[in-house]
């Protein structure tokens, strides 16, 4: 079973677990397709979490596929250039890319096709063209003007007919076709691991780094409104190493929820669980306004805590950070602070350690800040780009949840000789030394990036995730209580009407906050929609399929039986299998 927010990058999965490949090949192929499908959505310049467990090891692990800060994005840096924050936009914003490589390390590791066939589909996309989704037009739209005047390479990449594509038209990439064939070009070796490897030598030590470092130092036009170089090097590039690390869980009704550590938003999810695991089904049920608000409550707490406490932070601290965090104490203490009312003050927890307070600003009006699954652009002109993702399961038992992010075509200006972006996942950072998720080189930013894997008795039942920056966690948490609470069917706790919290600073720029701040479909119950205003809710209402672009594949243990289903939202995501 193959499920993605692209229906090219689910059935080039699906094909390669019909001709043979494993859950690894498959999700590697369907990641590079979506570089080419959904390139306002990542890219090969951006980064990515994975969730995965293997047929013959159930242990679920995390592939870090998050870049770290490079040696020269320092704050002292920033301040020098007259910066108070991160760029939204801009080269200077740039981690040090992680998914291209990861996927590469991942399939050299765990997966058993050879890289020119498991590169060949997106190859065959850039050459010949996918078709332009509606939302993609819109972005390309919006930053024409800053691509013709400021942003040259982007305009002639994007734009190369001296216009807009718009919705539908074919697309080509053929410089970035030649990248891949490149790297597999350059994949000499003895074995199918030796092939691999020496591809990633080339993005790391060879003509990619030395591209990226090139285009990089040349100023250009950042979402500050000013010009400025960007810092990451060829040397950045060789510093970042892949690795799958232990996940962290926690319990469910009965089922364990894995996800990745302190250095993303994960534990949000397990935090707001634990607390909602307190209260009978009735009380959570996102069907009423009693669940909605419950859930709601539950969400801003955890969400708080992650500004508090969360990022990158030594093995043995995150341990001792997380085990308060989800402490029994501590979790009957937070959910005790869920009241009838909704809560308008922005509240993280006293865990016994240090804590960090960011600065509070209340989101303007002139702002635009939606969060409904598709990249935003500002009327100020700055972009912020959204996410992608792909869950697969093989006949064997090897599953994988994946959040590919980052790079995507407005967030800096394209590398000419490469044909795709950098990232600006340096944004999440914080101009502040004080701060856990402090900009520090060699640091990864605390990221938004966090896929799910569930286990039952140990043995993993489902993969899962959704686009949505801050609200990726939340969208999540209301399928796990639809469908591990109140049994609710996957494909129907998808298509059910969706709400996230805005009362939490934003993980992006302009990163305001709304207190009180609620989002909810249309969709929902006019009746539910009164009472949370009567509970206190800054209810703002949007589109009726406009919240989450969610998937999942399951996996029945005992039987063998597989299953996926896909968000119908922008009539992109596609599940497939048999």
């Amino acid at each position: 079973m193959a499920a993605s927010t692209h229906w090219l990058a689910s059935a080039t999965a699906q094909s390669v677990l019909e001709r043979g490949g494993n859950a690894f090949d498959a999700a590697t192929a369907g990641a590079f397709v979506l570089h080419v499908a959904e390139p306002h959505l990542n890219g090969p310049g951006g980064d990515l979490v994975a969730l995965l467990a293997t047929a013959t090891d159930p242990t679920p692990r995390v592939l870090a596929g998050q870049g770290h800060a490079p040696r020269g994005a320092t704050i002292e840096h920033f301040r020098a250039e007259g910066l108070d924050h991160v760029p939204g936009a801009g080269a200077l914003a740039a981690a040090v890319p992680g998914a291209v490589d990861s996927w590469l390390w991942l399939l050299a590791r765990l997966g058993t096709w050879e890289l020119r066939d498991v590169l060949a589909y997106a190859v065959d996309y850039a050459e010949r063209g996918v078709p332009v989704v509606p939302q993609l037009a819109n972005v390309l739209a919006t930053v024409e003007d800053l691509f013709r005047t400021h942003w040259p390479a982007s305009y002639t990449l994007w734009m190369p007919e001296g216009r807009v594509p718009g919705p539908y038209d074919t697309l080509v990439n053929p410089v970035y076709a030649r990248t891949l064939r490149r790297l597999v070009a350059e994949g000499a070796g003895a074995t199918r691991e030796d092939r691999i490897e020496a591809a990633r030598r080339a993005w790391r030590t060879g003509f990619v780094a030395a591209a990226v470092e090139e285009a990089s130092a040349v100023p250009h036009r950042h979402s500050s409104g000013t010009d400025h170089a960007g810092v990451i090097t060829a040397a950045d590039f060789a510093d970042f190493e892949p690795c799958l690390e232990p996940a962290v869980t926690a319990e469910f009704r009965g089922t364990t929820v894995a996800k990745a550590g302190l250095w993303s938003q994960g534990p949000v999810l397990l935090q707001t669980l634990t607390l909602l695991d307190r209260f009978d089904d009735a009380r959570i049920d996102p069907s009423t306004a009693l669940g909605v608000h419950t859930v709601a409550e539950a969400l801003k707490l955890a969400l708080a805590d992650r500004e508090a406490h969360y990022g990158h932070r030594d093995p043995a601290e995150a341990d001792e950070v997380l085990a308060r965090l989800l402490a029994p104490r501590y979790t009957e203490e937070r959910a005790g602070l869920i009241g009838p009312t909704a809560s308008t003050a922005f509240r993280p927890g006293d865990i016994g350690l240090p804590s960090y307070t960011p600065p509070l600003t209340t989101r303007r009006p002139d702002v635009r800040a939606d969060g409904v699954g598709e990249p935003t652009v500002q009327q100020t002109g700055a972009t912020r780009g959204d996410t992608c993702h792909i869950d697969v399961v093989d006949r064997w038992g090897n599953i994988i949840s994946a959040t590919p992010s980052g790079g995507w075509l407005q967030s800096s200006p394209a590398v000419p000789e490469l044909g795709f972006a950098l990232g600006t996942r340096l944004q999440m950072t914080w101009l502040d030394p004080a701060a856990p998720s402090r900009l520090e080189p060699g640091m990864r930013p605390r990221t938004t990036l966090t896929p799910t894997l569930l286990l039952r008795d140990g043995v993993p039942v489902a993969a899962l995730g959704t686009p949505g920056g801050d609200q990726q966690d939340q969208w999540q948490a209301l399928y796990l209580v639809r469908t591990l609470a109140l049994g609710v069917d996957p494909q129907q706790a998808i298509d059910a009407p969706a709400f996230h919290t805005t009362a939490v600073p934003g993980s992006f720029w302009p990163r305001t906050w709304t207190p009180g701040g609620l989002v909810i479909e249309e969709r929902a119950d006019p009746a539910v929609v009164e009472e949370l205003r009567r509970r206190g809710h800054a209810l703002t209402i949007s589109g009726p399929w406009s919240q989450g672009r969610l998937s999942v594949v399951t996996r029945d243990p005992d039987t063998g039986v597989l299953g996926a289903a896909a968000n119908p939202r922008g009539a992109q995501g596609y599940a497939a299998g048999r």
